[in-house]
């Protein structure tokens, strides 16, 4: 009875942690998506590890410093500049200790036109933040 006394309490705290994680990650997808919509350098460089691996929805492949390329080359994008406004739907997240699976329907409205990308990436805690080391986006049957 004192075993089960003594492990009901950390079971208790794993789950919270796992929740806590879980939401850490849903709000940190919805903060990127909103930088992603501005071109924000600074919320890709904090979301993405540096040993990043992204396969893109055309079968590119490439790194951290191509993407953190890319998205300093254009800039960040005023109000009116924005074309596209990007979202997540049909959030999953799988939580494997420090190590989580985060797969989601990515939505891209751009005027009448919307688009969606199934993804998923994983992401590594590390020093209490989480980023994606691995990441896969494909464009999503109609």
């Amino acid at each position: 009875m004192k075993k089960i006394l003594i492990v009901l309490p950390l079971l208790f705290c794993t789950m919270q942690a796992v929740a806590d994680d879980k939401a850490e990650l849903t709000t940190l997808l919805g903060e990127f998506l909103e930088g992603a919509t501005r071109n924000d350098a600074a919320i890709h460089d904090k979301y993405w590890a540096d040993e990043l691996i992204y396969t893109s929805s055309s079968g590119s492949r490439f790194g951290k410093a191509e993407l953190m390329q890319g998205v300093t080359s254009r800039g960040m994008l005023k109000p009116d500049e924005i074309e596209t406004v990007y979202s997540s739907e049909d959030v999953r997240i799988m939580q494997y200790g420090d190590t989580a699976v985060v797969a989601f329907v990515l939505v891209g409205r751009s005027g009448a036109d919307t688009k969606r990308y199934l993804n998923s990436g994983t992401f590594v805690k590390r020093e209490g933040k989480w980023q994606a080391v691995n990441w896969q986006a494909t464009v999503k049957a109609q």
